[in-house]
């Protein structure tokens, strides 16, 4: 996977990656009791956001899966992977995205709510929510940028030589002329009428 493209994969991982961090930090602090104050006060936008990242990345994931499964039925074969990045730089950055929004949407929700926020606790929160789920964003990140864009390429290549081998079969082939003249044999041209026109 080249550069250009992790530039703008792992910031759109890392923001709706800190949604699931989110969600896991609260279920750590307030177990069975997060749903509840989640939906409550500076809280009440959350689920609805939280559902629609979710949403957003699931439809993603099977989007990419079912690029992948066309470029392989396309081959036929088991598509050979690129290089993928470095899991720690990739991870890193995943991190640090998914942790700033935390304290962000953390910070931004106790000045709404008239509340004060505990830095050493934010960071500790942030850090037992958002590092697992980076580090499986990193996992998924690194699988389908491996095999993505060779996904791509095979199904523009099989759906190519489909075409041609279409073009090749409806081609139509030339008639050879007949070797000699065909004649009317005379007891066929017998069996004719030849009588003119009635005359009045």
């Amino acid at each position: 996977m080249s550069g250009k493209r992790i530039v703008w994969i792992v910031p759109a991982f890392g923001l709706i990656g800190s949604q699931a961090g989110h969600l896991l930090a609260y279920e750590l602090r307030f177990g069975n009791a997060a749903q509840q104050v989640q939906s409550a006060g500076a809280h009440s936008y959350f689920p609805s956001l939280a559902k629609t990242g979710l949403g957003v990345a699931a439809l993603t994931l099977l989007v990419a899966l079912l690029i992948v499964g066309a470029g392989r039925v396309a081959t036929g074969r088991r598509i050979k992977p690129e290089a993928a990045p470095s899991f720690v730089p990739v991870v890193a950055a995943l991190y640090t995205i998914q942790l700033a929004c935390f304290a962000a949407q953390e910070t931004i929700e106790a000045l709404i709510g008239g509340g004060s926020v505990s830095v050493p606790t934010l960071l500790l929160l942030g850090t037992l929510g958002q590092l697992p789920v980076a580090v499986v964003a990193t996992v998924a990140v690194r699988w389908l940028g491996a095999r993505l864009l060779p996904a791509l390429a095979a199904i523009a290549l099989g759906a190519g030589g489909v075409y041609r081998q279409h073009g090749y079969i409806v081609a139509l082939g030339a008639w050879p002329l007949a070797p000699r003249t065909a004649r009317v044999h005379d007891t066929i041209s017998a069996g004719f009428n030849r009588r003119g026109p009635p005359s009045f």
